[in-house]
């Protein structure tokens, strides 16, 4: 009799494994508070997830698990663009027209630091964090701003680097999204005005990367590997993938990936073999009452 008994309760428990997995299974739509305007998103330890509010300089807090949270960072008079978390759990964030970059504490979201990059016209619109450096983007003026990370993690005094070479700034968003090599030598910044990709060394020297007559008008970059992620707006809202050469000269489109539940995305973060991208939604007017939400896509 216990023998029977033991083998219904295995059969059971077998027959319940597929609805537990089911339901562990992440949420495809993680929303975010009405009226957030959202745009840039770090994914830190675990499935922490932060995204900033560009009018407010709110912070949130989520779980990709559940898909809950929480205000992390409260409205400071301050902007939020692109938002970077390190290992130290510091979080990065663009400030956007303030001219400024600022540094929380990813767990309490307490003031770490705050540097004040430039009082000219500007756009500070996103941020990648290497082992030595954060570097900031200006979307009106051809710099890059760096932070300086010593190997005690202390955080040094702002730099302007000039961005020199081939890239040529225009009317319009220049520079947006930045990415960078594991060692932190080799960035990869998009212009999004001309849809065009360089590689850029820690002096500021931009040399753009041929793709062989096609155009990334690109926002929120990931790179993994030789393969970059480039969120695109047009034609079609999706995250263009693309293969770079060891050189990361040149390279290649190798696709699209789309969503129907994809709404004017902004910036993306990976998490296992998946990514998500925040839905800025800047073709619907803002108002207290327009969703938001980060959008949940297969690598």
């Amino acid at each position: 009799m216990k023998r029977i008994h033991l083998l219904v309760a295995l059969v059971g428990l077998v027959l319940a494994l597929p609805l537990v997995a089911t339901g562990a299974q992440r949420p495809d739509r993680i929303d975010l508070p009405n009226g957030w305007q959202p745009e840039g998103i770090a994914i830190g330890n675990g499935n922490t997830f932060y995204v900033g509010s560009i009018p407010t300089g709110r912070v949130w807090k989520g779980n990709l698990r559940n898909g809950q949270g929480s205000v992390l960072v409260p409205e400071r008079g301050r902007q939020a663009v692109g938002v970077a978390v390190d290992h130290r759990s510091r979080l990065f964030v663009a400030g956007g027209p303030t001219g400024d970059g600022y540094v929380y504490d990813a767990r309490t979201g307490a003031d770490i630091a705050q540097f004040n990059f430039t009082d000219d016209s500007s756009f500070v619109n996103d941020v990648v964090v290497t082992k030595r450096a954060a570097w900031f983007t200006d979307s009106v003026r051809a710099f890059l701003y760096k932070v300086p990370i010593g190997r005690d993690g202390q955080l040094g005094q702002a730099q302007s680097i000039p961005l020199t070479g081939d890239i040529v700034y225009q009317a319009g968003f220049n520079v947006n999204g930045i990415e960078a090599t594991p060692n932190g030598k080799t960035l990869v910044i998009v212009q999004s005005n001309t849809a065009k990709l360089f590689k850029v060394n820690r002096r500021g020297v931009a040399r753009e990367i041929s793709l062989g007559g096609a155009t990334v008008p690109g926002d929120g970059l990931v790179l993994k590997g030789r393969t970059l992620y480039a969120v695109v707006r047009s034609p079609q809202d999706g995250v263009l993938v693309l293969r770079l050469r060891p050189s990361f000269r040149s390279g290649t489109v190798l696709r699209t990936i789309t969503s129907s539940g994809l709404d004017d995305p902004s910036t993306i973060d990976e998490h296992g073999s998946r990514l998500y991208a925040v839905n800025a939604r800047f073709s619907t007017p803002p108002g207290p009452e327009v969703p938001y939400w980060v959008t949940k896509l297969r690598r």
